[in-house]
């Protein structure tokens, strides 16, 4: 009975997430204010409705109800409770269950907190918001149900796989797509400016505090992550340079240059159509993410799926979103051009070399995971890309941007003098060159790429004091 109401409200859910899509959008173009009005408690009512969804399936495990197939096989009744809690979702099904419960509550989060914005950009927002629900929860619904009995169903599950059977799988996930969706709010923000064409201060104000929650979700899911691979798996470092990891790592680098972009635009009105365009990128690497985790078209440890039709299905979302985005992007991106004009040298364009890093840094790292695939797909032979790669290309990469940092901190807005940073970096400079020497004359000259590391840790910290 209790999986069966969780179906149900998951389709209800998945009618509320249409209406929010329809009537905001259609309300904010013909100026209709009752019809803007319906997306806050329409969004309000599909994540009460997820999350009743959620404890449906939660339930089910808790109880260990092994006539419902996704509990069977995923669970058993001597495991803990912890495991039987996070266990809902250690699979495919519950993630994607978790997946729409994460993305219904940032959109609650924009109805009940959105008041600041503007009727028709709140209505904008909350239909894409709702749009990215409608389109999720049609996955789950008609490919990844949670909820699909087992008749007759088996007297005891097959148990969770042993490696997910960690305190880690409590709050790595939740955490990890905490940041994901959490970037769709980002995205909405982008698309509702771009059909009102209009970005300015209030916009970045605007969409800066839910970009940092998304970033720090993201970053902490991450670190998480690496601390439970490195013990679990014993590969004998905090990073592996693994497809799916890559895959959490490029929209970091996005919404870090986000964040930072965001400010030039607060602050000058500058960078406007590339901020926007960053909102865009940040997340279509969190729905790229999504594929190469439940397509199996990547070989990783942390995959998820390898159901041909459930990636087919990811592949359209990842076409009408992405695509759909770029499209308008292209359409209407003049109209957002203007704002602040800055000097080469100045805090602006610091922070514009830090954009450029970034970006540059998350497109080699995307280019190495997916190259394996296009030379498959070119050759039809199979190819690998180790972190002997990644190593050789994204250190030089990063550095130029980290090297920079000290010296942006003491550039002012709109026009600066290079000699007067120079002044204060000397003694950070001396401070870092000294701690090179020094390391290289304790441990010789094989830890070089060490000693440098820490030089430049030096000069990061010393010379943004």
């Amino acid at each position: 009975m209790i999986p069966e109401l969780g179906q149900y409200v998951l389709t209800l859910a998945l009618l509320c997430a249409v209406l929010q899509t329809i009537l905001p959008a259609y309300g904010a173009a013909t100026g209709d204010r009752a019809l803007m009005r319906v997306a806050s408690p329409v969004a309000l009512a599909q994540a009460g409705l997820i999350a009743l969804a959620f404890l449906a399936l939660t339930y089910a495990y808790v109880q260990s109800d092994f006539s419902v197939a996704n509990v069977a096989q995923n669970s058993h009744t001597e495991k803990p409770m912890l495991y039987k809690i996070s266990g809902v979702w250690g699979n495919h099904e519950g993630s994607m269950l978790l997946w729409v419960l994460i993305l219904g509550a940032f959109g609650a989060a924009v109805a009940v907190f959105g008041d600041i914005l503007t009727p028709s950009f709140k209505a904008r927002v909350l239909s894409v918001q709702g749009s990215i629900g409608v389109a999720f929860l049609l996955f789950i619904l008609f490919t990844s149900n949670p909820f699909e009995r087992m008749v007759p169903g088996p007297l005891q599950g097959q148990g969770l796989n042993p490696l997910l059977q960690d305190p880690g799988l409590a709050f790595h996930p939740p955490m990890l797509y905490a940041g994901y969706v959490g970037l769709s709010v980002a995205f909405s923000f982008a698309i509702a400016a771009l059909l009102e064409g209009r970005v300015d201060a209030v916009w970045a104000r605007w969409v800066r505090p839910w970009t940092l929650a998304a970033w720090v979700a993201l970053t902490l899911g991450i670190a998480m992550g690496s601390w439970w691979a490195y013990y679990e798996l014993g590969w004998g470092g905090w990073w592996a340079w693994d497809p799916v990891e890559n895959a959490s790592f490029i929209p970091w680098l996005a919404a870090t240059a986000l964040l930072h972009s965001a400010i030039v635009v607060e602050r000058r009105e500058a960078l406007k159509s590339w901020t926007v365009l960053l909102a865009i990128l940040a997340f279509s690497a969190s729905l790229l993410g999504t594929f190469l985790v439940r397509s199996g078209v990547l070989t990783s440890v942390h995959a998820f799926a390898t159901d041909p039709a459930r990636g087919t299905f990811i592949l359209a979302i990842l076409g009408v979103f992405i695509g759909g985005s770029l499209a308008l992007y292209a359409w209407r991106a003049r109209d957002l051009s203007g704002g602040g004009v800055f000097a080469p040298v100045s805090r602006e364009s610091a922070i514009l070399l830090n954009n450029v890093v970034l970006t540059v840094a998350a497109a080699a790292v995307l280019l190495a995971t997916l190259y394996p695939l296009i030379y498959q797909a070119l050759t039809d032979a199979s190819l690998s890309v180790g972190p002997q790669v990644y190593n050789f290309f994204f250190p030089p990469i990063v550095s130029l941007g980290l090297v920079a940092i000290p010296i942006g901190v003491f550039l002012t807005w709109r026009r600066a003098r290079l000699d007067l940073p120079v002044e204060h970096l000397l003694p950070a400079f001396a401070q870092s060159l000294a701690v090179v020497c020094v390391t290289l004359a304790f441990f010789g000259l094989p830890d070089w790429a060490a000693a440098l590391g820490l030089g430049l840790a030096t000069w990061i910290v010393t010379g943004s004091l």
